[in-house]
């Protein structure tokens, strides 16, 4: 559970809007850069002089140029051309080309052509070996010889080096090609950057060499395979023309479908033929039972003309026979010839009906038999016609296969003569545009702007480094930030003393040393008298959070301030680091605080008269400092000395480091915390005087010890209080 929070301690209350973080104070970040601004000058100042140090050591780097151009496609020198890749994009092909100009091949090529492998930049066995070769001294520990470098080490690190060196780029979308070699010789750089160019072009045209050589022996291959497939085709058309006896089959089958077409024909004449002949045989044959009389009635008896001259002359003879009747007996002899005509024409007509009957029965019986002769003609035909369609599709079949065997022959022969022909054409579609020239300047490094940018960082990393130290130096700089942190009021600001005071600080206000110490004192000990009212603090205990602070040369100078005005003792309460002996140059085995409690001393052989102020010091280092100021003895002796004097100023131990503090302030009238500006974190401060607090002291306010003034002015804090004051004459109250 949280603690509830006290009315008279504000760094317990939760931070409010106002405290939001997110307000950027930009007047205190200035004062923060400005107040570290010697030390910002000097990391600048000292990057400066390394960088230029470092310049001055580095060895200057000249690139040289050389411009490329590739063309996509390049211009035909023949109608035809060697076999080449698929085309792709431009953008992929330029990308090709870049890599295939970085590559390790281009780069050995050069270094063999130029022997690079010579020079100092790309020689192994002349560059500097390692500050501590480690495998050296293993070899020469264990005894073993190292292995010699070879000849294939100092070719690879000499490719290896050249690579790094070599850039090359496009500008834009055009097709120039940029190449750079970088090298500490100008002279060499631009020869290796022509050579690298030319090392391009040359491994291009091996390369379309040797893709055209490698087509040409794969074409020679596969033309024995395709030799021997033609040959293997026609074989077999040949062979099936022999097996089935195959001259010419376009003939053979136009023969075929002609007689196939006149059967056709006649036997639809002989269909028609048959079916009147089959009509004719019906009629005869449905009559036949009848007599041969109705056979004579028949339409194809009775058309024919024999039956019609007979019929003509059989009605003639019974014409005859009838007029003869009417004028004749039955035996006239003119009767009997008439009837002897009459019978001799009726037999004749019979016999003739007869034979035009059997006529008609011959002429079906052929008819049936032409027809089917000339339906197994046709059928005979028609097999022969589908044999030969079978067979001139097999042929057709061969043929076509043959055909395809030779075209593609033919192809491959056509195709490997071509390239045959054009196998040492030397043609590619890059050329230098401009060769590189050694150049005067070098490239690298770019000692301005190293320099510049180096600069730049030193002052980025000062400024930062002293925006993060202003936001983590979570100490008090102002009365403003103690009053609002502590709730307590400021009994005043000691400035820092210079250097050549600090021993003597603690008699500056004896002797006057520093006007602004000395009025700074003043202010205290007026802020203390004007805070009694009514009724004096007699007993005043000054302490702070950790050793170091200054309460010590705060209570001996508040002291002779005091002395100015009451009778003063000053007590040297902090009995594990007692001060008040050195600071006045007691004698060692001086009697003081801890001889009086512990009743070895009289009072009189303890106090000390330094000026205007009585001292007891601390005495002999007691193993018991904590129980010797909690006893009755140190309590009846503050009772003693009341009556002599008007004020006991008690220089107690640090509130944090021991519980000495919270003792003595049991005792006291009024508690002093001093804080020391710019060192002591705030939460410590806040921690002691909450821990005084909790003993019920009465502590009546804070001394901000060794405040650098100049700095606070410039940052804004305590504007022209020293400037009108700090140099008066000291005065008395």
């Amino acid at each position: 559970m949280n603690s509830p929070v006290r009315p008279d301690r504000p760094w317990q209350r939760p931070a409010g809007p106002a405290a939001d973080s997110d307000f950027i104070d930009l007047k205190k970040i200035w004062h923060a850069i400005w107040s570290r601004k010697w030390g910002i000058v000097l990391l600048v100042a000292v990057v400066a002089v390394l960088t230029l140090f470092l310049l001055s050591r580095m060895t200057p780097i000249y690139k040289a140029v050389a411009t490329v151009l590739i063309e996509s496609k390049g211009t035909p020198v023949l109608s035809f051309q060697p076999a080449a890749d698929t085309p792709v994009e431009l953008s992929e092909y330029l990308q090709t080309q870049l890599s295939l100009m970085q590559s390790r091949g281009v780069a050995e090529r050069v270094v063999r052509d130029l022997n690079l492998t010579e020079h100092p930049e790309f020689d192994l066995r002349q560059q500097p070996g390692p500050l501590v070769d480690i495998g050296g001294l293993i070899d020469t520990l264990t005894g073993e010889e190292p292995e010699p470098i070879t000849e294939a080490e100092v070719m690879d690190y000499a490719t290896q080096k050249f690579m790094e060196r070599t850039s090359v780029w496009v500008e834009g979308k055009s097709q120039l090609v940029y190449l750079a070699v970088s090298m500490a010789d100008n002279l060499t750089a631009a020869q290796a950057t022509n050579q690298l160019a030319q090392a391009y072009i040359e491994a291009q045209l091996e390369a379309k060499v040797d893709m055209s050589m490698t087509a040409a022996s794969w074409m020679n291959e596969r033309l024995v395979s395709l030799r021997e497939n033609l040959q293997a085709s026609e074989d077999r058309l040949q062979a099936y023309l022999d097996a089935e006896g195959l001259v010419d089959l376009n003939g053979v089958g136009t023969i075929s479908a002609n007689e196939l077409s006149l059967t056709g024909d006649r036997m639809i004449d002989a269909r028609r033929q048959r079916a009147e002949a089959e009509s004719q045989y019906r009629q005869v044959q449905s009559m036949r039972s009848q007599g041969w009389e109705r056979l004579a009635s028949v339409p194809a008896v009775l058309g024919h003309p024999l039956i019609q001259q007979f019929k003509a002359d059989q009605a003639h003879a019974r014409s005859r026979v009838e007029d003869l009747s009417r004028r004749y007996g039955n035996r006239h002899p003119a009767m009997v010839s008439a009837r002897s005509d009459l019978n001799a024409a009726t037999a004749s007509l019979k016999q003739q009906v007869e034979q035009v009957v059997a006529s008609i029965e011959r002429n079906y019986q052929l008819a049936v038999a032409n027809e089917s002769s000339l339906k197994a003609s046709f059928d005979e035909n028609k097999d022969r016609i589908q044999d030969i369609s079978r067979k001139e599709f097999k042929v057709r079949d061969l043929q076509r296969e043959v055909e395809s065997d030779r075209a593609l022959y033919d192809t491959f022969m056509t195709r490997l003569q071509e390239t045959t022909a054009t196998s040492d054409l030397s043609s590619t579609n890059a050329r230098v545009v401009d060769a590189a020239i050694p150049p005067t300047e070098p490239s690298a490094p770019n000692k301005k702007l190293i320099l510049v940018v180096a600069l730049f960082l030193a002052l980025v990393l000062g400024i930062a480094q002293a925006i993060i130290r202003e936001i983590l130096d979570n100490t008090f700089k102002s009365s403003e930030e103690v009053e609002s942190k502590l709730g307590l009021p400021v009994m005043g600001i000691v400035p820092q003393v210079p250097r050549k005071l600090r021993k003597e600080v603690s008699h500056l206000f004896e002797r006057s040393g520093d006007k602004r110490f000395c009025e700074a004192v003043r202010t205290i000990r007026t802020n203390l008298l004007l805070t009694e009212a009514s009724q004096p603090r007699q007993v005043l205990v000054i302490t702070s959070t950790a050793p170091g602070e200054g309460k010590s040369s705060v209570s001996a100078n508040l002291a002779f301030a005091m002395g100015q005005l009451h009778r003063v003792l000053l007590i040297d309460a902090d009995l594990r680091r007692a001060t008040l002996d050195k600071a006045f140059d007691f004698k060692p085995g001086t009697p003081g605080l801890v001889n009086l409690i512990g009743g070895n001393a009289k009072l009189e052989d303890c106090i000390h008269t330094v000026g205007n102020v009585d001292m007891i010091a601390a005495g002999a280092v007691p193993s018991n400092p904590l129980e010797l100021l909690s006893s009755p003895r140190f309590a009846k002796l503050l009772e003693v000395v009341k009556g002599r004097y008007d004020r006991i100023i008690i220089d107690s131990p640090p509130s944090q480091a021991v519980s000495d503090a919270a003792v003595l302030s049991t005792l006291a009238d009024a508690v002093i915390y001093v804080v020391k500006s710019d060192s002591t974190l705030i939460p410590h401060v806040q921690k002691g005087v909450s821990q005084l607090q909790n003993s019920n002291a009465p502590v009546t306010g804070v001394v901000l010890n060794h405040v650098d003034i100049e700095k606070a002015k410039k940052n804004g804090q305590f504007r022209g209080y020293y400037d009108h004051y700090g140099y008066s004459e000291p005065q008395t109250v």
